[in-house]
């Protein structure tokens, strides 16, 4: 059965996350819905990773086996007409050797995390940024950021549904930066690691708004990572800030 990656693109908003349900739309039904018009099924794909309700895809990557040996192009253009009109586009599609495995061969994931400073309500970015009023320390945000960079034991920072093993991980990034657009201020969390807990990313983001808003030290980061006690995180932010941004593999199948 030939195998072939997909790059997947999406707007988090229709969805009750990446995960196939069985009342709820999801992007993953929606692709499996898609290549059933193309193949009998059922069709079961496999991610890098899932992303809960609200959250969007830059770059998501899934597999799919099939019985015909498609060209790939011509799989993303047929898949492209029978996704529409749903917010979820395959941007590239590539043959990989059975063997290859969106989730088991990934070595990384990346993130990113926009947060909208502006009192104004957004309307192009409405669904696309966290929005607060006021403004951010970047410097103090990225100076909290510092003390969870490495490997570590992230239970302050795992939701409590978390089905991980082991609540230690390694964090390889956590880039604060400011950036200007047309619409306003921005501020922009890059965040990259082999792996995730659940509702890791949006603890660290809404923990450290907290600091950039001044309402925590930058060192109190450190004091509740060290306690390692889900009640001392800062508030979990919203979900439609954050993106899957890229995953990386030993041989990536993709050209960009």
């Amino acid at each position: 059965m030939p195998r072939i990656a997909l790059k997947v693109e999406y707007h988090g908003a229709p969805f009750a996350g990446w995960q196939r349900q069985a009342d709820q739309p999801s992007v993953q039904g929606a692709i499996e819905a898609a290549l059933a018009k193309l193949e009998p099924g059922p069709h079961t794909i496999a991610a890098a990773g899932r992303t809960d309700a609200g959250v969007h895809g830059l770059a998501q990557v899934a597999h799919c086996d099939l019985q015909k040996d498609w060209d790939p192009f011509r799989l993303s253009e047929a898949l492209n007409h029978h996704l529409k009109p749903l917010p979820v586009a395959i941007v590239d599609a590539q043959r990989v050797d059975d063997t290859w495995h969106a989730r088991f061969s990934a070595v990384e994931r990346r993130y990113l995390f926009r947060i909208l400073m502006r009192r104004a309500p957004a309307t192009h970015q409405a669904g696309l940024v966290w929005q607060v009023n006021h403004a951010l320390d970047v410097d103090a945000m990225q100076e909290g950021a510092n003390h969870l960079l490495g490997n570590h034991d992230f239970t302050t920072f795992r939701s409590s549904i978390c089905q991980a093993a082991s609540p230690v991980k390694t964090l390889d990034e956590l880039r604060v930066e400011r950036v200007q657009t047309l619409w306003g201020p921005e501020i922009h969390f890059h965040v990259r690691a082999r792996s995730f807990l659940h509702n890791q990313v949006r603890s660290f983001v809404g923990t450290l708004e907290r600091v950039g808003a001044g309402g925590w030290p930058p060192s109190k980061v450190k004091d509740v990572l060290d306690a390692c006690d889900r009640a001392g995180c800062g508030p979990v932010c919203p979900p439609q800030g954050l993106y899957l941004a890229g995953v990386e593999y030993p041989d990536n199948p993709f050209s960009v």
